[in-house]
């Protein structure tokens, strides 16, 4: 599918330099700053039009959240939500994750989103994958000892391809499961993206796997 360019996007964004940050190097080891409490930062990697993390930030006060997204576009239906309704503990950020190290200091995040995620389905796509081991290397670089890394996929080779890298990348599981809406009652803080809605709603089972980086 094809990302419709929305020209207005870059000019809206910069309006809106307390709500939503572009490149942020300039913020590294010092993200604390933009929250009006200092508390655990989770982020979402690739958040879409901001419903998930929007959501997240609304049922969990006490967690600061900041949103990634690299396409300008996206990332505008985000921001235009989070100045509709602003959240003391939600901010966003239009980069690439690819330079997240250039932009955390170690140890500045404590937990890591990667919801629906492009699949890169054929072989020589690979790297391009967010579980792959160079994307995982930036990962480990920003998060705390203990801190974790969460995908949901509704792709089932994204799922166990992931499982394979983060096996072989030495992490540790802490959750793993094939169907997260089979057994509400194990997942009742979780909440739905819009693509888990929509393809939880066609019958596809919603894979998650959750696991850290046990060797430093």
């Amino acid at each position: 599918m094809r990302l419709r360019r929305i020209p207005r996007a870059g000019e809206y964004i910069a309006a809106h330099p307390e709500l939503a940050v572009v490149g942020g190097e300039e913020l590294k080891g010092n993200w604390q700053s933009l929250f009006a409490a200092a508390q655990p930062i989770h982020i979402e990697i690739g958040m879409g039009k901001g419903g998930f993390i929007n959501e997240m930030a609304r049922q969990n006060p006490a967690i600061n959240f900041i949103g990634i997204e690299v396409y300008d576009s996206v990332l505008l239906r985000a921001l235009e939500k989070l100045v509709a309704q602003p959240l003391p503990n939600l901010r966003l950020l239009h980069a690439d994750a690819a330079n997240l190290q250039e932009v955390f200091e170690q140890g500045e995040i404590s937990k890591i989103y990667l919801n629906f995620s492009d699949p890169w389905p054929k072989k020589r796509h690979a790297k391009r994958r967010l579980t792959h081991k160079h994307f995982l290397s930036v990962y480990q670089g920003i998060l705390i000892d203990g801190g974790k890394l969460q995908l949901k996929t509704d792709n089932r080779s994204l799922f166990e391809y992931s499982l394979w890298s983060f096996n072989h990348y030495g992490m540790a599981f802490s959750d793993v499961s094939v169907d997260v809406h089979a057994d509400p009652e194990a997942y009742p803080d979780n909440v739905m993206t819009e693509y888990e809605r929509k393809f939880h709603g066609l019958g596809q089972p919603i894979y998650l796997l959750e696991a850290d980086f046990k060797n430093r």
